[in-house]
């Protein structure tokens, strides 16, 4: 069955009733509301095919939203549907054409061996015993682990066992999977690995679909169609990354670095085509910004610095990165806890 959207939410809320602490003799102690909201109101759509995903920081909703798609967590308001089933209504009809892999999961059996393990999750999805192994091979070559398939999990590392719940996810061939924070903890080299298989395996298929939770601006940029940035349980914005990008730099903006003349640095405020200009002074060279409205104009820039005696030493196009996005629409670095400006 095809359906309009791999993921749809209408609304979806989620919150949690906090503890509440007590001082001596019963006194409250704490003055916090008593309902914390991870989810709120939130409307997603995912299409069929598609490489999406939510960036945000930790404690953003992400996985709280996972764990709802999954069938794991029940809303606490509003509706979900995943490939057109109904998350809350209809779970067991679900569970089959999905999976999902999390980040620092600590999932296996300690007494098994890999091998062991993808064998026995892949029977539990059915997946025949004649395509197992072949699976298997393959994932465990994807991320680097083939030499340790005879290995009890009890006895790999941290890294490892991620890598393990890694194939586990792919290994059932899911039509739409869930990835939450896929390279936690993995060295550079397995991180990219992994990058690379995702965008093969996606290829392979038309109609598979991924949704990927992270806060990692790189990965977000390089591997999703489109994007959802999240804080605070809501989605603050969603668009390709190149839109999402354009949105907080309008006009192209050329970096120069300058060695002034006999004459100094000439103003090329008024050289056509030029939005705006600012300059910055170092002791040996002058640092030149200059926002165009197209940038052909930059040939004009070039023409006027080099007639009024001045020396271009390095010239750069400045592209805004997710990076400038995030800190635009919520306030502070994705990294930074505190909520405070660290750009």
């Amino acid at each position: 069955m095809m359906t309009d959207h791999a993921i749809r939410t209408e609304d979806l809320t989620r919150t949690y009733r906090r503890k509440r602490r007590r001082g001596w003799f019963g006194s409250k102690s704490d003055d916090s509301p008593p309902e914390f909201t991870a989810l709120d109101r939130v409307n997603l759509e995912v299409r069929p095919g598609e490489l999406f995903g939510l960036l945000g920081p930790n404690g953003a909703g992400k996985t709280t939203l996972i764990k709802i798609l999954t069938t794991l967590l029940a809303p606490t308001s509003g509706r979900a549907w995943v490939d057109g089933l109904d998350v809350a209504t209809q779970p067991h009809d679900l569970r089959p054409r999905i999976n999902t892999v999390s980040g620092g999961e600590s999932s296996g059996y300690g007494i098994l061996t890999v091998r062991e393990n993808l064998w026995l999750f892949s029977r539990i999805y059915g997946v025949p015993n004649s395509l197992v192994r072949q699976r298997t091979d393959r994932m465990l070559e994807v991320v680097g682990l083939a030499d340790k398939a005879g290995s009890r999990v009890s006895h790999l590392s941290t890294g490892q066992r991620q890598k393990m719940n890694f194939c586990r996810g792919f290994i059932t061939d899911p039509k739409i999977l869930f990835l939450d924070e896929p390279t936690l903890g993995l060295d550079v080299t397995a991180a990219r690995n992994i990058r690379q298989f995702i965008r093969q395996w996606m290829k392979e298929e038309a109609n598979r679909t991924i949704l990927l939770t992270t806060h990692y601006m790189a990965e977000a940029d390089e591997l999703c169609d489109r994007l959802a940035i999240v804080d605070r349980g809501k989605i603050l914005a969603c668009d390709t990354p190149a839109n999402l990008k354009r949105q907080v730099q309008e006009h192209p903006m050329f970096e120069l670095s300058l060695a002034p003349g006999p004459n100094g640095i000439p103003d090329v405020s008024d050289v056509p085509g030029v939005h705006h200009a600012t300059k910055a002074e170092t002791p040996t060279t002058v640092e030149l910004k200059v926002s165009l409205v197209e940038e052909p104009a930059i040939g004009g820039v070039v023409q006027k610095i080099a007639g009024g005696g001045a020396r271009i030493l390095t010239l750069k196009k400045v592209e805004p990165t997710l990076e400038d996005v995030f800190i635009e629409l919520v306030g502070h670095r994705i990294d930074d806890e505190n909520g405070t400006a660290n750009a």
